[in-house]
């Protein structure tokens, strides 16, 4: 026998699965984290604490709320579940996006800021945090990725709430319905369709989506957009009907070509160009050039204030030097232990 992990439902005595008590009818010890009392009176015997999970007894039965089963699932990668275990996590995301939603829905009518709300007046935060985003992956920084993934999961689920008040429609009907989208762009992955590679896939996307809305090459693109992310998708839109470089040397070549002309004529125009021919590189390389300049510039005022501390502890004040001696100092940070070389 092995153990068997038993998800009890949200952790809501109302909401448990009969097939969870039934599966707790089984023989062999019976385990369980500290429950809430009315939880646990719903148990068909009194369980036993749970202890570390190195030490659960073969044919043991482990009961808890799903989130924390989840947990000890994935500790216990032997152990059999039920639901199984792709159902379980299903249950665990849709609590917690639903436990969300009902934040957002009793903010929306309890607190004075947030009924003031708009999608107009929200959205600015909206872009705030997926910068935020951007910027935590930039930096590597995992906690922080999750923070701030769960601050711009917060706006999708505020925004459905507005949409909801206004129209029959909520966050359920457009998870589901964005689901079937994806399903239907990936028809090498759900159908008989085949992408050799990440390229291939882009293609049958964009592919998919011009065939369904019945627009021209440079569908779905904002005029409103940053300029990198502008450049960006527009450059994507063209790929995707074959028009774009083979492969990284000829976009390196067109990149040179673009400084030349830079340095021949110094404008505005001929530097749009050098930019331009910076982003396909960059979509040659696989890179998101937004991530590749945030970290560029994040490693610029990393050395910047590392140079001014180097000049501080030999007695000089980084504004007063003068621009060679600021760059000796920014070599030096540069070249300082741990700093990137790049």
């Amino acid at each position: 026998m092995t153990v068997m992990v038993v998800g009890l439902g949200p952790g809501d005595p109302d909401a448990v699965p009969i097939a969870a008590v039934r599966a707790l009818e089984r023989e062999g010890p019976l385990l369980a984290p500290a429950l809430d009392p009315a939880l646990a009176a719903l148990l068909p015997r009194a369980p036993e604490p749970l202890g570390p999970l190195g030490e659960i007894p073969d044919g043991a039965v482990v009961a808890a709320p799903d989130a924390e089963a989840l947990r000890i699932a994935r500790a216990l990668p032997g152990a059999e579940t039920l639901p199984p275990r792709p159902a379980l996590r299903a249950r665990v995301i849709g609590a917690g996006v639903a436990r969300l939603a009902e934040v957002g829905a009793h903010l929306r009518r309890e607190c004075p800021w947030d009924r003031e709300q708009t999608a107009a007046t929200i959205v600015p935060h909206t872009i705030e945090e997926a910068f935020e985003v951007a910027e935590a992956v930039a930096a590597g920084d995992v906690p922080r990725q999750a923070d701030e993934i769960g601050d711009l999961l917060f706006q999708a689920v505020f925004l459905a709430q507005l949409l909801e008040e206004s129209e029959a429609i909520d966050l359920g009907s457009i998870a589901d319905d964005h689901a079937t989208k994806l399903v239907a762009r990936h028809p090498h992955v759900y159908g008989d369709a085949v992408a050799a590679d990440a390229r291939g896939v882009r293609g049958l996307w964009e592919r998919q989506k011009r065939e369904s809305r019945g627009q021209g090459i440079f569908h779905d693109l904002p005029p409103g957009l940053p300029a990198l992310a502008y450049a960006t998708k527009a450059q994507r839109r063209a790929a995707a009907v074959g028009f774009e470089y083979p492969d990284v040397d000829a976009a390196l070549d067109k990149l040179r070509e673009e400084l030349g002309e830079l340095e021949a004529a110094p404008g505005g125009r001929e530097l749009g160009d050098v930019l331009f021919a910076c982003v396909a590189v960059a979509r040659m390389l696989g890179e998101d050039p937004e991530l590749a300049l945030r970290a560029a510039a994040g490693r610029f005022r990393q050395r910047v204030e590392r140079a001014a501390e180097l000049a501080a502890e030999a007695g000089e004040r980084f504004e007063e030097l003068d621009p060679g001696a600021q760059l000796g100092w920014y070599e030096q940070a540069r070249a300082a232990p741990g700093a990137s070389p790049a």
